[in-house]
């Protein structure tokens, strides 16, 4: 299956070292080699940037690497094909407008027999399972709540019985942020940690790269991020529970 990573902090903060170990398990360190993407939220825009090659050889992930976009909330998936091509239009993550806002969503796992009645503005561009269930909790949120965004806490509550649904067809992992929070719901495996002051060195899994964190931030700063498997070895990292729907707000789960 494909594999996520999602970082939500208070400070706009850069993903590069995150990312450049999350990128070479698209190829290099496991098998997730059908195209990625990454989506930064900056105010009210979207830097969205996919690809249908395999992230470890991919010009567009390098250039990722290479460039410190700096943002609150960022999105990002590799994949490994279940449903739907390896073509630029099933690659993850996905983007919509709702309540005048960009809405950005990922998955990971597989949905079977999934066929949802979308009868609204949300359509899928692709044919992935997963592009089909972020129109559908589109599709709903609309129809429930209508033209005006509704309190945080109606919006949790909705969303979990969304997904929850949506889970009784298999196996869904997913990330969903409109850039002022981010949603992440587990089936099975999903992790995260909050780097916060006293920051200390983190060493990735899957590259020979540390980064002294206390050496570029401030003792304000707070960054949580999750992720389908742990990123770094000597790090704590917590598991979601199996059916659990978290909330992340200013780098701090909720």
């Amino acid at each position: 299956m494909c594999q996520l990573l999602g970082m939500n902090c208070n400070v706009p903060t850069d993903i590069v070292f995150s990312f450049t170990g999350f990128a070479m398990r698209g190829g290099q360190t496991d098998t997730h080699h059908d195209g990625w993407g990454i989506a930064f939220f900056e105010g009210a825009g979207v830097r969205h940037f996919v690809d249908h090659q395999a992230a470890v050889a991919s010009p567009i992930a390098e250039l990722i690497k290479r460039y410190p976009i700096k943002s609150t909330n960022v999105i990002a998936h590799i994949r490994k094909a279940t449903q739907g091509q390896v073509m630029l239009e099933n690659c993850h993550p996905f983007v919509r407008e709702l309540w005048g806002q960009y809405w950005v969503f990922a998955h990971n796992g597989d949905l079977k027999e999934f066929d949802p009645l979308l009868n609204g503005a949300f359509r899928p561009v692709g044919t992935t399972d997963s592009e089909r269930a972020f129109c559908y909790i589109l599709q709903q949120l609309r129809a429930r709540f209508g033209d005006q965004r509704p309190p945080l806490d109606e919006l949790r509550s909705m969303l979990s019985s969304l997904v929850h649904e949506i889970a009784t067809h298999g196996t869904f992992n997913m990330m969903l942020s409109s850039g002022g929070e981010l949603f992440a719901h587990c089936s099975t495996n999903l992790f995260y940690l909050v780097r916060q002051h006293p920051f200390e060195t983190a060493k990735l899994s899957d590259e020979d790269v540390s980064v002294d964190f206390a050496q570029v931030t401030t003792p304000n700063d707070r960054v949580a991020i999750i992720v389908t498997q742990p990123l770094t070895t000597n790090e704590q990292w917590t598991a979601f529970l199996p059916g659990e729907l978290k909330l992340f707000i200013d780098g701090c789960p909720q």
